[in-house]
């Protein structure tokens, strides 16, 4: 590794293409505008999937197609979503049916019903009177004004403190307490679920988070084939719930109308898309450099930021990597994941399939042919650095890979830190080298992570050519190196689901 330098040439040539024939925000489009909504196993997730293989089989790459990881459950789409407050007067509600939940039958209109509860006891004073109510949870979204810029990129105190370990890590995300908390949180959700059904209401209405019109969206019920039935659900603005929940408060009754149509599909198996540029050297041709992104997304806007912008930074990457005519000696091998909001379901599996199940940590010959995975999946910054994930061996090798990249990258941050959340994890759970890039959140946690505003057009053109251009360069150095990606100790098995 004292020995390691970029290969100056290679990343002048990738350069060149990736900057001056950029190809990328072509590639986004194609998988927002033009595939829709992206919800594991819909259309919209095929549309993009189909597209995808095609496009990159034009390019020239090989094995390009859909590749099972197992059954994942139904699929679930959109087909109609109408909902208007008609009393005491008329105004159409910014609003979107919460996934896999059924649609209406037909406009339906009625009464609103505010539902107050914290506790299963507090559901009884609600005991026959929610028959045919179009119910309100009641909401305490703060919407005031915000004095912050919704954009915002990586300050060189941000970075500095990410570049910092961390000393005995203080408590985790989920803590036992926290758990505990979950636990009864869902199964509270779910015995109002059930008492709301019981009681035959006819319409469920959230809207606790979001503001300026966006929302944050999420499912409503299970995409499992033999999942319990659920009403029909709204994701609300938070603005339009806080105005119902003020007039029903002031004593003013309002009434809505609205119309949910949903198609349930029954393809149950979840498929990765996967191509490959092929190496060239006779020995090493046979290991593999992974490179992804998911491709699925939430359904009340297109995906664009999570994650259309990482799929069309790896495709472009590819591209780039086969226009440039570079031979590398390792085989470079992309994946679009599926199933990954709901729970890295793709990468999880796909591991499983090739290199080892973590709970057993049984490994398959394809583990020691493995050098690296790189992903992105924080939005459309451009980046600013890596995360180790703990594995300071690489952090030289890195370290060299960035230098030709110091004028257009600030600050870079090359920090022993994990993340989490994406599908890194699933090769780092298993012991093989698996890295997430340190991105600028632009307005990821504020508008558009999951929310009903993410389109094409928050994308940052600049900051995608940036990024493809740097992964570009990782993964032909990674795929040209005399030896693999160096590891970390292989973890324990794991009784559990990782």
């Amino acid at each position: 590794m004292a020995q390691e330098k970029a290969d100056l040439n290679a990343v002048y040539k990738i350069k060149q293409e990736g900057l001056d024939n950029s190809k990328v925000m072509e590639i986004a489009r194609h998988l927002t505008d033009v595939s829709g909504p992206r919800l594991t196993n819909s259309p919209g997730l095929k549309r993009a999937q189909e597209w995808a293989v095609e496009e990159m089989k034009g390019w020239g790459l090989q094995n390009s197609g859909l590749e099972k990881w197992g059954d994942f459950g139904r699929g679930w789409e959109v087909q109609k979503n109408y909902v208007a407050m008609t009393a005491p007067y008329y105004l159409a509600f910014i609003a979107s049916p919460k996934a896999w939940t059924p649609g209406t039958n037909g406009l339906i209109s009625g009464e609103v019903m505010m539902l107050d509860a914290s506790t299963e006891g507090d559901l009884e004073k609600y005991k026959g009177q929610l028959k045919g109510k179009i119910v309100l949870f009641d909401t305490d979204a703060d919407t005031s004004p915000s004095f912050e810029a919704d954009a915002s990129r990586l300050t060189a105190e941000d970075l500095a403190e990410r570049a910092k370990q961390p000393i005995g890590g203080g408590p985790g995300r989920f803590t036992p307490e926290r758990l505990t908390q979950i636990r009864a949180q869902r199964a509270f959700n779910n015995a109002v679920s059930a008492f709301l059904k019981s009681e035959e209401a006819a319409l469920i209405i959230t809207g606790n988070r979001g503001n300026d019109g966006t929302f944050f969206t999420s499912n409503g019920a299970s995409y499992a084939a033999d999942a319990e039935p659920v009403l029909p659900q709204f994701e609300m603005a938070p603005e339009h719930a806080n105005l119902m929940a003020r007039l029903i408060k002031g004593g003013i009754s309002v009434n809505i109308e609205a119309e949910i149509k949903t198609r349930f599909i029954g393809e149950l198996s979840g498929y990765n898309v996967i191509a490959e540029i092929p190496g060239t050297d006779k020995t090493l041709k046979e290991e593999v450099v992974m490179l992804g992104a998911h491709l699925d997304s939430w359904h009340a806007a297109t995906g664009a930021t999570d994650n259309a912008s990482g799929s069309a930074v790896m495709m472009e990457v590819m591209r780039i990597l086969k226009a440039t005519g570079l031979q590398p000696r390792r085989t470079i091998r992309i994946a679009l994941w599926s199933g990954e909001e709901q729970g890295l379901h793709g990468s999880r599996n796909y591991v499983t399939n090739h290199f080892a199940d973590r709970n057993d940590m049984k490994l398959k010959p394809e583990h020691s042919k493995f050098s690296g995975y790189f992903n992105i999946d924080n939005g459309t910054g451009r980046i600013r650095g890596i995360y180790l994930q703990e594995n300071d061996a690489v952090r030289p090798v890195f370290e060299k890979w960035f230098e030709p990249f110091m004028d257009m990258i600030e600050n870079t941050t090359v920090t022993i830190r994990n993340t989490g959340g994406t599908d890194h994890l699933a090769f780092d759970g298993v012991g093989l080298p698996g890295f997430q890039f340190i991105q600028d959140p632009i307005e990821y946690g504020t508008r558009t992570h999951h929310t009903n505003m993410d389109t094409y057009e928050r994308l940052v053109e600049e900051d995608l050519k940036q990024m493809a251009v740097i992964v570009a360069s990782f993964v032909y150095h990674t795929a040209m190196r005399d030896e693999k990606l160096p590891r970390k100790p292989l973890p324990e098995p794991r009784s559990s689901s990782f």
